[in-house]
């Protein structure tokens, strides 16, 4: 695919004159920048900004109103703005609309920011210039005002941006996995995997939609050259079998897992779409460096491993963590839970972690649903847990923190989190050594 082919602004995203942009963090800043640079006259609320917002009293009537993803479509504020028929537009939409290159848009419930940043490696590799956006990176509307034209814009998306699309369209688009995650603001799984679907409704015959092999099988889609499908699965277009996808060899690196193996079949894939050589891909995964907080060595002390998976808040991922570790694991798991029924992970616990050491909110939760499978430790603080962990672990196994849970009930967030546990994995060196 090529890459610097023109690509037209759609016609009907207007030059808006009058915009109220609901959200002032990151992406809503950014749409108020974007659309203060095309001369709109621009309102901004939040809940932290204007508490006390009422439509009435703006004396203001836009032509659009601009959602930053944290405002689900049934808070009283959107859908008030729907009663009154004002346009809503995601600030996604309104970035790609202003876009000067083709996209990559990614999507899922685990593994989003990590195929992103390799994607854009891989990229670089081959003598290419992209951008990461949307969760990961810039936001999208900061992506699409940058001076220099990029050859890609490689999109993290999430199902909240996609709540409110209308013509939205990548080049390229790949959806990882579909796992329990959200499910306190789509409602069912019927809907979080509706909703994921929708970053293909507007693709056409040049497009690629890439999905996991599993994932299409359900979907009854035949006979089109738009899908490609990946995975560990034999019959997938584009495979990981053996430490290998293909002719590119992920052996001694991050990627030689059967969790981040199918990964590499993806990035693979999207790779191929784009016209870039394997070598590109392969290189990438050598040099690539984790992510913070997400399945990253943080030290490694008479033979055992202390992993950091705090982004981990939900029960798939820290279930993909726990696969992805050698021998067996000492797991530091709770927090604040998002999902109530924690039976999926009870098989693999049983047969892969030796202790669990229990924090936070979620540990009675946890403890009622796992106590008979795995040995429990209640601990009640991230650095009580850490020093439990380290008097039971042995050589060549591992202590992981993947919680499955968010932080929120003793932590500001989830890099908080695991700078808390590196710190407490710190204080155990300086034991040994002071010792």
């Amino acid at each position: 695919m090529d890459s610097r082919r023109h690509v037209s602004t759609i016609s009907a995203m207007h030059r808006y004159k009058k915009a109220l942009v609901v959200g002032c963090g990151r992406s809503g800043r950014a749409a108020e920048a974007l659309l203060r640079s095309e001369g709109a006259t621009v309102v901004s609320i939040s809940q932290e900004t204007t508490p006390d917002y009422r439509f009435e009293d703006l004396h203001f009537d836009p032509d659009v109103a601009v959602i930053s993803p944290g405002f689900a479509l049934t808070h009283p504020w959107i859908q008030d703005l729907v009663k009154r028929r004002i346009p809503l537009l995601s600030e996604l939409e309104l970035g790609w609309s202003r876009r000067h290159c083709p996209v990559i848009a990614v999507t899922g419930s685990n593994g989003k920011s990590t195929v992103v940043k390799w994607l854009v490696e891989a990229l670089a590799q081959a003598g290419k210039t992209a951008v990461p956006c949307g969760n990961y990176g810039f936001p999208v509307c900061a992506a699409a005002a940058l001076p220099a034209v990029p050859d890609w814009l490689v999109m993290e998306v999430s199902s909240f941006q996609l709540e409110t699309i209308q013509e939205f369209r990548p080049e390229i688009g790949l959806l990882i996995n579909v796992l329990p995650n959200h499910l306190d603001r789509h409602g069912s799984m019927d809907a979080y995997r509706a909703m994921k679907l929708r970053l293909f409704e507007n693709m056409q015959e040049h497009d690629a939609a890439i999905v996991p092999f599993d994932f299409f099988q359900t979907l009854g889609k035949t006979g089109s050259n738009v899908w490609k499908t990946f995975g560990t699965e034999e019959g997938a277009d584009v495979r990981y079998v053996g430490g290998r996808v293909g002719e590119i060899d992920l052996n001694g690196t991050l990627f030689a897992n059967e969790i981040l193996g199918s990964a590499g079949a993806a990035v693979a894939a999207v790779c191929t779409a784009c016209g870039i050589p394997e070598s590109a891909v392969e290189a990438s995964a050598r040099a690539f460096e984790p992510l913070p907080h997400r399945a990253a060595l943080v030290a490694e002390i008479d033979g055992v491993k202390y992993v950091d998976d705090s982004k981990a808040t939900n029960l798939a991922a820290m279930c993909a963590a726990v696969k992805m570790c050698s021998g067996k694991v000492h797991l530091i798991a709770g927090g604040r839970a998002k999902e109530k029924d924690f039976s999926l992970a009870k098989d693999l616990l049983a047969q892969r972690v030796s202790h669990l050491y229990l924090i936070g909110e979620a540990s009675g939760a946890m403890q009622d649903a796992w106590g008979d499978a795995v040995r429990c430790v209640s601990c009640g603080t991230l650095d009580e847990a850490v020093v439990a962990a380290q008097k039971q672990a042995k050589s060549g196994e591992t202590v992981l923190l993947s919680p499955a849970c968010t932080s929120f009930d003793q932590f500001r967030d989830f890099n908080e989190r695991g700078d808390c546990f590196a710190a407490a994995v710190r204080g155990l060196i300086a034991e040994n050594v002071s010792g």
